[in-house]
């Protein structure tokens, strides 16, 4: 670290030690392939700069016995001296990824938040509208908001002049804008799954992706032409009446031939071609490092946050494969943990240890409560209310703090001991106000 304060002579006899090294290397591999007068003249050069070494010679004497040695070694070295750039390159890279895939497996693990089921605690992605009939960050502002966000430009430009409707799925007083999962990319290349929806200009479809994990496109969209939910729900109420609804099959997924019954309605806008209809940015999911190595000599802790693999929980892992998940761990071997909505209760009493627990139980917002599993919904498998349940042993329970939208421990059980993977330590982006030490 302080070697630029070092004498000339000291840096020539660390030159030297190193050039040293480099020559038992090259005569501890190539021996057996050097004639006895080169295995001769290498050992009789680095011998002499060993004896210049000890015999502390000045700097001058130092690297003329260097230069002598260089020349045996440029002879006889083979493919380890002297290296191409080439070699040198692969080498750093090889040796690069093999400390990476080190540290990421046994140590720290980069991990991105995906969904908002641990929002307020960490952000998935989140999109911000941008308004068609406003101005919209120009290409500075995307480069400036993408390397401080992550934020991505989704928008979805009129094939054609004429009225915008959409397919709706509506379910009383619920509504959200069909889609259909088909196959796509990340970053260009990656393959992934995405979401893809369809709006309609005087009747030519235009469409529009984003990736799977994406779940604010109803709100985009509401945004867009609506005041407010209740506006957008009276416009389907108006479009019933007035018989301008039009029933259509959606197929749920490209790759299964199940559909469901969505209605198209007309948005109440019309656009011109080319305008945009929806624009959003898509901004990044918080992004943090997770301790993996804690929880080889320490039990976890209720209240921390939990990163574990799907890989034995069978409803995840039938549905969506291998992945990595976060949530709040509630629940350790033999606890008994009840929900009384909106409170949590371990062992009898309110739980404690993270204080996410106790904004969720006063609901301060943005915390909304915990919220029972329901026996309306098939999906849910446990703590429905008046329901008390018990961990079992080598599991955990971990619940997500968006209570009201998480796929947790209600609907897939408990987490095998083996699957759990650590704990989150630094969210190192996007450059938010939550950046910092996770909580």
């Amino acid at each position: 670290m302080f070697g630029i304060f070092d004498s000339q002579e000291k840096k020539m006899r660390d030159n030297a030690s190193n050039w040293l090294e480099l020559a038992n290397k090259v005569w501890n591999y190539r021996r057996d392939r050097l004639t006895a007068q080169e295995s001769d003249r290498l050992i009789a050069r680095r011998e002499e700069l060993r004896r210049l070494l000890k015999a502390r010679a000045d700097a001058a004497k130092l690297k003329l016995g260097i230069e002598s040695l260089e020349g045996a070694l440029a002879s006889v070295g083979g493919a380890i001296y002297p290296k191409t750039s080439l070699v040198e390159n692969v080498e750093f890279f090889l040796v690069a990824a093999i400390v990476i895939l080190g540290i990421r497996t046994y140590f720290v693990q980069p991990f991105k938040i995906p969904t908002n089921s641990m929002w307020p605690s960490y952000y998935g992605m989140t999109a911000e509208n941008l308004a068609p009939d406003k101005p919209a960050p120009g290409l500075v502002g995307q480069l400036f908001r993408f390397a401080a966000y992550g934020a991505q430009r989704r928008t979805l430009v009129a094939p054609r002049a004429g009225a915008v409707s959409v397919p709706l799925f509506v379910r009383g007083d619920s509504v959200s804008v069909a889609y259909t999962l088909r196959a796509g990319h990340s970053w260009l290349i990656l393959p992934a799954r995405v979401k893809e929806y369809t709006f309609y200009v005087d009747g030519i479809p235009a469409t529009v992706r984003v990736p799977a994990d994406f779940g604010d496109f109803d709100e985009i969209v509401e945004k867009t032409f609506f005041r407010d939910h209740a506006a957008m729900l009276e416009q389907v109420r108006s479009a019933r009446r007035d018989g301008q609804s039009e029933l259509m099959r959606i197929q749920l997924d490209e790759n299964r031939g199940d559909t469901y019954e969505a209605e198209r309605i007309p948005l109440g806008r019309s656009v011109r071609a080319g305008d945009p209809v929806v624009r959003f940015d898509i901004m990044a999911g918080d992004q943090l490092f997770v301790d993996r190595i804690s929880y080889n000599f320490v039990r976890p802790s209720v209240g921390q946050g939990f990163v574990f693999r799907t890989d034995n929980i069978p409803d995840i892992a039938r549905t969506s494969g291998a992945q990595y998940f976060i949530k709040r761990l509630v629940g350790v071997p033999g606890d008994s943990i009840e929900l009384r909505e909106p409170a949590l209760y371990r062992n009898g009493g309110p739980i404690t240890g993270s204080e996410a627990f106790d904004l969720n139980a006063r609901r301060v917002p943005p915390y909304r409560g915990y919220a029972n599993a329901s026996h309306e919904d098939y999906r849910y498998s446990q703590l429905f209310p008046g329901e008390t349940i018990r961990v079992p042993e080598h599991g955990y329970l971990a619940l997500g703090d968006n209570s009201h939208n998480s796929f947790d421990g209600r609907f897939w059980g408990f987490v095998p001991e083996k699957d759990v993977v650590g704990r989150p330590l630094f969210i190192y982006f996007p450059f938010t106000r939550r950046w910092g030490t996770s909580r």
